[in-house]
């Protein structure tokens, strides 16, 4: 399956020459270099009714995501871990190719990956989401939204959503009466038991050329692309491959190079984030 929707915006021959050309060189339409990553921004906090949320940016793609927390029972399979749930929406009026109703293919898949990275790295503790094990846990519900699409969807969701993590307060879990009822005291919060933290790095391939974040009018050009989920010390936590191209092992190998020296640049702008709302 293709991170972009199949109804996929048209670009004319020339341009799509032109960005090739371009790109064979080393260059790229907007200026930048082959490896460097458009405008960050990221702000977490960023909605007030919820309990996590972030706002991220990447060049014209806005993502929005937020944290809802609730109690119930653990899967049977995991009786002393809380759950965690990702969902991703693509607001149609973020794209011409976005179509109303529920979530497709794209919008599904996006969520499957970041939720895969979330768990592989043990970015959050789910063990000590257990209010009382075996009956009552943490359910948390990472909601994922975009609004602006101009390519690289997956980095900036996933931006969004463990910026939303690192900076959640969630309500303290109460038990009462004999251990059987479970309460949220909202009055008290607390942050989740971070493990970890992990971003996403698309490197898209061009002929024989490797760039980092393609924008939207490049992904139109790119042979194929390959989403790295990387922790901040260099751990992979997956590798999504994208499109009907194909990768040699030797190309992977250097596409991980690539994505492990660009998450750098996306891990710098979360601690910046993070540490804004600290001093604050």
């Amino acid at each position: 399956m293709s991170m972009t929707p199949s109804n996929q915006r048209i670009v004319s021959k020339l341009k799509r020459s032109s960005i090739v050309s371009l790109i064979k060189k080393g260059l790229r339409v907007d200026g930048r270099k082959l490896d460097e990553y458009r405008e960050i921004t990221v702000i977490p906090n960023y909605i007030s009714k919820a309990e996590g949320s972030a706002y991220a940016k990447i060049g014209g793609t806005l993502v929005i995501a937020g944290l809802k927390v609730g109690i119930g029972t653990p899967y049977p399979d995991m009786p002393n871990s809380g759950v965690i749930t990702v969902n991703a929406e693509f607001v149609p009026f973020a794209s011409p190719t976005f179509e109303p109703g529920p979530p497709d293919e794209n919008a599904i898949e996006l969520a499957r990956v970041i939720d895969r990275s979330i768990r592989e790295l043990h970015v959050i503790d789910l063990e000590k989401l257990a209010v009382v094990p075996g009956e009552k846990v943490y359910i948390l519900w990472l909601d994922i939204y975009v609004f602006d699409h101009d390519g690289n969807l997956l980095d900036t969701s996933m931006l969004a959503a463990i910026t939303t993590l690192l900076s959640a307060r969630i309500p303290k879990a109460v038990v009462k009466e004999n251990g059987r009822i479970v309460e949220l005291d909202k009055k008290v919060r607390e942050q989740l038991p971070i493990m970890n933290k992990v971003v996403t790095v698309s490197v898209g391939k061009v002929n024989d050329k490797f760039i980092v974040d393609p924008n939207i009018d490049e992904e139109q050009v790119l042979d194929c692309r390959l989403a790295v989920s990387l922790s901040e010390d260099g751990k992979i936590a997956g590798m999504q491959k994208m499109g009907s191209g194909t990768f040699t092992t030797e190309e992977v190998i250097e596409a991980v190079k690539l994505a492990k020296k660009a998450s750098k640049t996306l891990f710098s702008k979360i601690n910046e984030a993070l540490k804004k709302i600290e001093e604050q």
